[in-house]
């Protein structure tokens, strides 16, 4: 075995040993980086690990500074790579007492494409769909238990506990996504997530430069990343900046105090936003919004430390780099200190230029959710975030819309509102729009499992302005109500050898469920294909006695959308709309064989919609 590859095993090799184990964060980096000056966080084993004296030996890498924590074992190396650096083994030569560890360092080429094959960012003409890989399929049973790891845990039984989905599943089943017209895939996180209890979901990360084994690790997420794009279509990564697990490094031994976010006694976020923008604000509110913590399980990061801030900075783009990521979704956004935020975003797009992020934002407001993202408001501190999950066209939109009787501002008014709100985003169609999510009750069982219902959320997602995410199960109608968040985390049937429904076949469905499919995959990959969707204006009309009209449109094609939330029949005049509606003959169901003729009046069954494509 050679160096090289014990170096890309264990991220070190040591030769004339003292008694020291170093591990380097990043593990490695590359030549020909935008960021070709690297902060490496070098952890030791023992206290007197700062009093060594360092040298960096490879043509073209230049140690600029050294810095040595407070902890003993820790220090940063500050390096700078030259534009003429070539691929290679740095030598990283540690001094102690006379004695000499020598760690390697590894420089990489660049991915393939250098950011033109991966980094492409998602636009209004994609459609994501969104996993927990443990609940989806498990292609791999071997990786079920992975020795050594705290979890031990395998029993579908329970919604608490791992039920072995793994990336390899995903790739299994990527002919199935793309039947469905998904053009990107975003997952609960894939970091190793080496916690006690509850890892099916992903989100308390121990260590930032592993991928869980249990998953598949670094190999398998290289290889979806790989058959993504050899499909055409992009990876979404779930980034956690705000927190980790509790038994992550940076909890159990960090470099320094200041590392977390440290109470006298243990003070929770109090989960407001408003403290955040409020002109009245106490400090007192903010800090315990952004410093106090997500749970006891998960030590909130301090990211008003230089050393903490790169760490997490750099991560991002090695992330990018090594796996090919198109773009990130960011969790529990509202939580981090934004100056970080928007300096880490900065540095995503200086690399990759078409890098997109967005962030969970759940807020109650338009004008709340906008303060995150890219605005029009003349405020002091102003987001560089390009878009967020947009909880105000769900929560204060489709979801009333659906399932609230028609009044002056109640019902399908909620909807028409929070669009009209737009006016306050530098551009709304970036903004991720969903019926569901892992944390919330799924949209099937919030209608009252009125298949009727499914179907015109589902019609207004893969129409409405924005980009159109889809959870998994939704196409198949799986329901479950969010108290406690395991009810929306179902394994997806057929996922696993012996299930008596297998949804990538359709076996096992009932016709209820085959129909909403159908619909996904009908309306999905029409959307592939339709620029006024993906990319054309939005006109809306002011809804009437439950009924809402709008268009998409642009001088290619008119898409006019009928959505009639009253229970009781509605008469459509096409002539009211004679904006959009006028220069055209006929309209054409994009999901059915009906053909109206524009001229004539016709009816709209209740609690149904329409998707027609104009004609002459």
């Amino acid at each position: 075995m050679n160096k090289k590859i014990v170096a890309i095993l264990f991220f070190f090799i040591a030769v004339h040993s003292f008694s020291q184990s170093i591990r380097l964060y990043p593990t490695n980096w590359w030549v020909g980086m935008k960021m070709n000056h690297v902060q490496i966080l070098v952890r030791g084993d023992n206290s007197e690990f700062g009093a060594e004296k360092v040298n960096v030996h490879y043509p073209g890498v230049t140690l600029l500074q050294k810095h040595v924590f407070e902890n003993g074992k820790y220090m940063a190396l500050d390096v700078a790579i030259s534009s003429e650096a070539k691929p290679g083994m740095a030598d990283i030569e540690f001094i102690e007492n006379g004695k000499v560890n020598i760690v390697q360092w590894e420089l990489k080429p660049r991915r393939k494409g250098n950011g033109t094959e991966y980094a492409q960012g998602l636009t209004s003409s994609d459609f994501i769909y969104f996993l927990m890989p443990d609940r989806f399929s498990n292609g791999d049973p071997s990786n079920d238990r992975i020795p050594g790891m705290r979890d031990q845990s395998l029993n579908r039984d329970s919604i608490f506990l791992r039920h072995g989905g793994d990336m390899q599943g995903i790739i299994n089943h990527l002919d199935y996504l793309q039947s469905l017209g998904i053009t990107a895939l975003w997952m609960t996180p894939v970091l190793e997530n080496d916690m006690p209890n509850r890892t099916e979901h992903g989100y308390a990360f121990t260590d930032h430069y592993k991928i869980e084994p249990r998953l598949g690790g670094s190999e398998m997420y290289k290889k979806l990343s790989d058959e993504l794009h050899k499909r055409g279509m992009k990876l979404i990564q779930d980034a956690v900046y705000n927190h980790v697990g509790s038994f992550d490094f940076m909890m159990t031994d960090p470099p320094s105090k200041d590392w977390l976010h440290q109470w006298p006694k243990y003070t929770n976020t109090s989960f407001k936003d408003q403290p955040l923008f409020d002109p009245y604000a106490s400090e007192k509110d903010k800090k315990i919004t952004t410093d106090g913590w997500f749970t006891r399980q998960m030590p909130d990061l301090n990211q008003y430390n230089p050393y903490l801030n790169t760490f997490l900075i750099q991560h991002a783009i090695w992330c990018v780099e090594e796996f090919g990521v198109d773009a990130w979704r960011i969790d529990t956004y509202i939580y981090n200190d934004m100056k970080f935020m928007n300096e880490c975003n900065a540095a995503l797009i200086k690399e990759y230029p078409k890098m997109f992020m967005f962030g969970e934002t759940w807020v109650h407001g338009v004008i709340n959710q906008a303060y995150f993202t890219r605005n029009k408001f003349d405020v002091p501190f102003k987001s560089n975030l390009p878009a967020t999950c947009d909880f105000q066209t769900n929560l204060h939109g489709i979801i009333p819309a659906l399932t609230e009787p028609f009044g002056w501002t109640e019902g399908v008014n909620k909807l028409y509102t929070v669009l009209a709100s737009d006016f306050v985003y530098q551009n709304p169609m970036t903004e991720v729009i969903f019926l569901d999510n892992h944390d919330m009750s799924r949209i099937f069982s919030v209608v009252d499992s009125n298949v009727s219902k499914q179907k015109m959320g589902i019609e207004w997602l893969l129409t409405c302005r924005g980009i159109p995410q889809l959870y998994y199960g939704t196409e198949i109608c799986m329901g479950g109500f969010a108290n406690p968040d395991g009810n929306v985390r179902h394994d997806f049937p057929g996922g696993w050898d012996g299930d008596k429904k297998n949804a990538f076949t359709g076996d096992g469905l009932n016709d209820d469920e085959k129909s909403v499919q159908s619909l996904v995959k009908t309306l999905g990959n029409y959307r592939k294909n339709s620029s006024a969707l993906k990319t054309g204006k939005l006109m809306q009309y002011l809804p009437v006695d439950g009924l809402y009209v709008y268009f998409r449109y642009d001088n290619k094609q008119t898409i006019m959308c009928v959505m009639n939330t009253s229970n009781e029949a509605k008469q459509i005049d096409f002539s009211n709309y004679t904006e959009r509606t006028s220069g055209f003959t006929k309209a054409s169901s994009v999901v059915s064989s009906e053909v109206f003729n524009i001229n004539d009046k016709t009816t709209i069954q209740g609690t149904s919609m329409w998707v027609l494509e104009l004609g002459k």
